[in-house]
């Protein structure tokens, strides 16, 4: 017997399968983790198949070391996906398969987790002569009648009831009464069990969902755009599909776009199916992730909630993948292999029988064309549960503000709106997508902004430690006491930012409790949950935050939310602002009003007439989609063109700006020997990236626009064999990337 084996090295130049001879009474199956010789050295390496001939010389063919794991820890369906990432990225395969694992059991980095338990060898009439017997020995005879329930106890355990008791213990086990065992203990992200809640009564609308959903995943196919407006009850939904997936025996997978939002929904998940649920996300410890990851794998979880790369997770029978938020960029990779989480999701779902569902209170233009097209059937929910109404939404124009005089942070409109939720004793949420406290800092004398010296950014001011902070690269420096280019002291800081909302918080209301979430606040592991959960036993009356606190949210107690500066998304250079801007304002005007209590929102903008604005406050998809459509169409911009770049990175400028120099060199020539493709390119250039230096590093591009259509996968194609050849700098190819910066 032959092994068919992928060494774990992701290189081009070994990119193929490997033969080794399967030692006899070795049992290996196909998706097992195998130690093989690999040149002087020992890899680690997967099975992807096996013969019974082979026709290399046999003396050249040599033997498999060992499994590392006792089963396939890779599943049949998840190596077709693999390959298929590896097919249409032109990355290695064993770069592809890596995606499919945690990271931390690659070369052995993680281990499982014991510990050392003590059990009784005896019971009954012995039990009862051992513990008559130790009249002179109170500590044999407390821990005997300890032991006595027959369980296995944690020696940590028993010391903490036990003075001593490790002598003890060894005592009983040196008398034949007790001994040892080692156990694996599972390090759980949620150690306290949920109690389960009962299932609240169905909405007309739900139910009118469920009626098309349910007998799809009966018979294990289709597709859904489950559209409802916020606060509609979309997760109840979820949550009755996903129990008909395990009432048939199947598994289900979650899909979220922010780790901020995971906590909620895991709890949701506990609260109605206990311990089968699981979680999987970059917060996790390594040891968390690895012990979730082989309770999905074992199959003692059957429901797994996570972000962007739990889609990857083991499941096994899958019957069931939801993407919630789906029109979320966070969805999409940017790191090689590029991939995007939604395309999984529906290649897993095909591939193994089970039904997608993509749903959002504000679908991507995309997903929306791609339901009128008959890609995806519609589920729609238009009213809120128990038919509370959509916030009132108030659009301040800050031109006017400026006007009368008004240049602080709040308009009188949102002030006078929180000084009555505050007075009221009910909670309010500003948004602003900015953190920090000044955007930036800039010279009064030059006008020239503080840049950052490894990125082309300004510096964004903190107020927390008096430093300036690029937020692309993470370089602090202090604030400086004069201009850096002219020298002039007079410098000053500009715009707003989290930081400086919540100072004006605090100085108009001072003793209430304000809350801050965003990138500075939530560093550490566990401070999504803590901030949240503060907030929800009102230990804050306001909630402060970036796009975090934007999407999924659920506060019964919520009645007020202000956009602060609703308009910084739309200057952005990139054709998808619009939309971004739209759905931005559209679910964070949903997070108001979801409880017994109505809901007022104040978006204040210096364009308030932008359609998009208009479309948000009036809460209106469709409207904004028919109009965003239209734009799309006339501009030649995706779904009717693909966008596609051929990315340059290198130490020197130079370097990254002669490579995309001869790449689109390659790609004109390519496009003129193929006529076709001629009527199908829009344009191609070559210039600096908008962001030529970033990290310390310069990037150049060829940029591509085509038309959307079967004969531009050639040109795809071509520019994925063009990134995947040797260059002297990294060359990455991105489709459609969520950001063109």
């Amino acid at each position: 017997m032959y092994a068919q084996v992928i060494v774990d090295i992701a290189s081009s130049a070994v990119d193929r399968v490997f033969t080794y001879r399967v030692p006899e009474g070795l049992q290996l199956k196909r998706g097992m983790r195998v130690r093989v010789p690999f040149g002087p050295q020992k890899k680690e390496g997967c099975v992807l198949g096996f013969s019974d001939a082979c026709e290399l010389d046999e003396g050249k063919i040599r033997a498999v070391e060992g499994r590392l794991e006792d089963y396939p820890v890779l599943l049949p369906p998840l190596i077709d996906l693999a390959q298929e990432i590896a097919r249409d990225t032109h990355c290695p395969l064993a770069e592809a398969l890596r995606l499919m694992l945690p990271a931390e059991m690659r070369g052995g980095r993680i281990k499982v987790k014991t510990e050392t338990v003590a059990r009784l060898t005896i019971a009954g009439e012995d039990l009862k002569e051992a513990i008559a017997a130790c009249k002179n020995a109170r500590k044999r005879k407390l821990l005997l009648e300890l032991l006595s329930d027959g369980a296995e106890h944690p020696v940590s355990e028993v010391a903490g009831l036990v003075k001593d008791a490790r002598g003890g213990l060894n005592d009983l086990v040196s008398r034949g009464y007790a001994e040892y065992v080692e156990r694996e203990v599972l390090r759980s992200p949620y150690p306290d069990s949920v109690a389960l809640s009962p299932d609240p009564e169905l909405t007309d609308e739900q139910q009118q969902a469920l009626a098309d959903l349910l007998p799809a995943v009966r018979r294990g196919a289709g597709a859904f755009l489950l559209h409802g407006v916020t606060g509609s009850g979309k997760s109840e939904v979820f949550i009755r599909a996903v129990r008909e997936c395990l009432r048939l025996g199947k598994t289900a997978l979650v899909l979220v776009p922010e780790i901020v939002l995971t906590p909620q929904m895991v709890t949701w998940f506990r609260g109605r199916f206990g311990d089968v649920a699981a979680v999987l996300h970059s917060r996790l410890s390594a040891g968390e992730r690895f012990d979730e990851w082989r309770r999905i794998r074992r199959g003692h979880a059957r429901v797994v909630i996570g972000a962007r790369s739990a889609v990857f997770a083991p499941l096994e029978r899958l019957g069931l993948i939801v993407v919630d938020e789906e029109h979320e960029q966070s969805y999409q990779s940017e790191h090689f292999p590029q991939y995007d989480a939604r395309k999984i999701a529906e290649s897993r779902c095909q591939r193994e029988g089970a039904v997608l569902v993509l749903a959002s209170a504000t679908p991507s233009i995309l997903s929306f064309a791609r339901m009128e097209r008959g890609d995806l059937m519609l589920l729609e929910m238009r009213h809120r549960v128990h038919d509370r109404p959509l916030p009132a939404v108030t659009v301040v124009d800050m031109r006017e503000e400026l006007r009368l005089g008004n240049k602080g942070v709040f308009s009188g409109a949102l002030s006078q709106k929180l000084d009555a939720c505050i007075r009221s004793g009910r909670q309010a949420m500003l948004f602003i997508n900015r953190r920090g406290y000044a955007q930036f800092v800039n010279c009064r004398a030059c006008g020239e902004p503080i840049r950052c010296e490894n990125c082309d950014v300004s510096m964004t001011y903190h107020d927390t430690d008096h430093s300036l902070h690029c937020h692309w690269c993470g370089r602090v420096i202090p604030m400086p006491e004069s201009c850096p280019t002219c020298g002039s002291a007079y410098i000053r800081t500009c715009g707003v930012g989290t930081q400086r909302v919540e100072q004006e918080v605090k100085r108009r209301y001072p003793g209430v409790g304000v809350i801050r979430m965003d990138v500075d606040t939530t560093g550490d592991k566990n401070a999504y949950m803590r901030l949240l959960s503060a907030f929800r036993a009102r230990e804050g009356q306001v909630l402060v935050g970036t796009q975090m606190i934007a999407k999924g949210l659920d506060f019964p107690e919520v009645t007020l939310v202000g956009a602060i500066l609703a308009d910084s998304t739309l200057n952005m250079p990139d054709y998808r602002a619009p939309e971004r801007t739209f759905q931005l304002l559209t679910q964070v005007a949903g997070r108001a009003g979801r409880a017994q209590h109505p809901g007022e929102v104040v978006i204040q903008t210096y364009m308030p007439e932008h359609y998009a604005i208009q479309a948000a406050a009036a809460q209106d998809y469709r409207s904004f989609y028919h109009m965003e459509f239209d734009r799309r169409k006339k501009d030649l911009y995706p779904p009717f063109t693909m966008m596609a770049r051929l990315l340059c990175t290198a130490a020197h400028l130079e370097t990254a700006q002669a490579v995309s120099q001869t790449l689109l060199e390659r790609l004109q020539d390519f496009v003129r020997e193929h006529p076709r493709l001629r009527r199908r390119v829009l344009f191609m250039r070559q210039d600096d990236a908008p962001l030529t230096h970033l990290r310390g590093m310069y990037r150049a591009q060829v940029l591509i626009k085509l038309l959307e259509h079967p004969e531009s996968r050639e040109a795809i194609e071509f520019m994925q064999a063009l990134a995947s050849e040797e260059w002297p700098c990294d060359v990455l190819l991105e489709i459609n990337p969520a950001s063109l910066a």
